[in-house]
């Protein structure tokens, strides 16, 4: 599995309600946050290494209606901090 980051520009008034059917129907959905700036969500989620990004994207997320803009950040490695 690799996570990537989805940042979600919405039609005016509708980031809670995107976030919501995101949170709902799709299944590789880890977590949803409400941002602030440019983007109205933060979407981190889990893809299997063999599925395509953009069309993961495209098909999944940018298909929700609501959604403006995307952009998307692919990960390589995830760090911790090892205190209790």
């Amino acid at each position: 599995m690799r996570a990537i980051f989805v940042m979600i520009k919405c039609e005016m008034g509708q980031a809670y309600r995107v976030a919501r059917e995101m949170a709902d129907s799709i299944p590789e959905l880890s977590e949803m946050h409400s941002t602030s700036g440019q983007y109205d969500l933060l979407g981190k989620f889990y893809l299997e290494a063999d599925q395509d990004i953009g069309l993961f994207v495209v098909e999944r997320v940018q298909s929700v209606a609501g959604v403006k803009d995307t952009y998307t950040i692919q990960t390589f490695n995830a760090f911790s901090g090892g205190r209790a």
